[in-house]
């Protein structure tokens, strides 16, 4: 039978994802027992700042928001000095509710993003001084756990590779936020963007250097010939990218599944709703699912980290019942080297 997706509310917005909406000031993100996620969050006012940002003279710089019990706003603690006349603030991911990776906690995917623009530097989170970062620096499209800073760290570490990584909240127009037609072997079934001349969503664009997009280059299986993603780059207009200053790039890579997309039911992609709510809905069309991987969410996650194998029959499976469609940005993928561009191949393993 095929799958029929309920898509997340348009309107809904989930705790700790606050879009540019003028006037709101962002809460710590934190995630809930139930797998928070950023998706769908409020599209930007024009001409407004992000929430939580101040103009300084290099940029922005982060303010840093909490509520407690009663729903009075305190500023968290600031730790760090200045850098070029800017006083560098920051918190651990932990303190700030960024600290659990969707690699460690599946059913949390695709994380908890960042309220803000800010720059992961190790385990803490600092202001941006800019937003466009251009000098060395490729622009890449985050939809899913690439914009959870403890998933960027997670991979990172894993390849012993170290240096800041600016991440910016970005308005993207054209783009929408699908289901890979894949089954991920860390346990989740990930998100993959979408064309969708209509949608706009706050995403986020992060600023790599040669070394870094190596690394997730091979997070998504780039270098090999049947990796699950190849990446993208993504002209305007084609993709319209939008930055709280009111920079528009004129394009950004993204990763672009190589299965396609599941569907909604109606030959249409089905938008991704969070890991737990998806994995439920998947469970619960599909008999031969759960035949794989159980009935909970719970035990799809278990088993799939478990065996690889399964997490190949699961993939066969969404293109033997044709739940796949294309994603509409195929047309973007082209033969290429992984790593900086014009750098040669990447020689990272990948992990996928």
């Amino acid at each position: 039978m095929p799958l029929g997706g309920r898509p997340w509310q348009h309107g809904v917005e989930p705790p700790g994802a606050r879009g540019f909406a003028c006037g709101t000031e962002p809460v710590d993100a934190r995630a809930d027992p139930h797998g928070t996620h950023p998706y769908d969050a409020r599209p930007s006012a024009g001409g407004t700042e992000p929430p939580g940002t101040r103009p300084t003279p290099h940029g922005i710089e982060s303010v840093e928001t909490r509520r407690d019990g009663s729903g009075a706003e305190s500023r968290g603690r600031r730790v760090g000095s200045r850098r070029g006349g800017v006083r560098v603030i920051g918190r651990t991911l932990g303190e700030l509710g960024l600290g659990e990776a969707p690699r460690d906690h599946p059913l949390d995917y695709p994380g908890v993003w960042p309220a803000d623009s800010g720059l992961l530097d190790g385990d803490r989170l600092l202001p941006l001084e800019r937003l466009v970062h251009d000098d060395g620096r490729v622009p890449v499209l985050a939809v899913g756990s690439n914009a959870s800073p403890a998933q960027l760290q997670h991979k990172m570490a894993e390849f012993d590779v170290s240096g800041p990584i600016p991440m910016v909240r970005a308005r993207v127009t054209g783009l929408d936020v699908g289901v890979s037609a894949h089954v991920s072997r860390l346990g989740y079934v990930s998100a993959s963007p979408v064309a969708s001349p209509s949608s706009v969503r706050e995403l986020f664009v992060l600023w790599l250097d040669g070394r870094q997009l190596e690394v997730i280059d091979a997070s998504e299986g780039v270098p090999l010939p049947n990796g699950n993603f190849g990446r993208a780059w993504l002209p305007a207009p084609d993709v319209r990218v939008t930055l709280a200053d009111g920079t528009a790039l004129p394009g950004v890579h993204a990763y672009v599944n190589r299965h396609g997309v599941l569907h909604d039911g109606t030959g249409a992609p089905r938008r991704h709703p969070g890991e737990r709510a998806l994995l439920t809905e998947l469970l619960a069309e599909s008999a031969e699912l759960r035949e794989l991987f159980g009935v909970t969410p719970e035990q799809f996650c278990a088993r799939a980290r478990a065996e690889s194998a399964l997490c190949r029959r699961g993939t066969r499976l969404f293109a033997e019942r044709k739940w796949a469609v294309a994603s509409g940005l195929e047309q973007y993928v082209r033969a290429q080297q992984t790593g900086s561009p014009g750098s040669g191949s990447s020689s990272v393993p990948p992990l996928m």
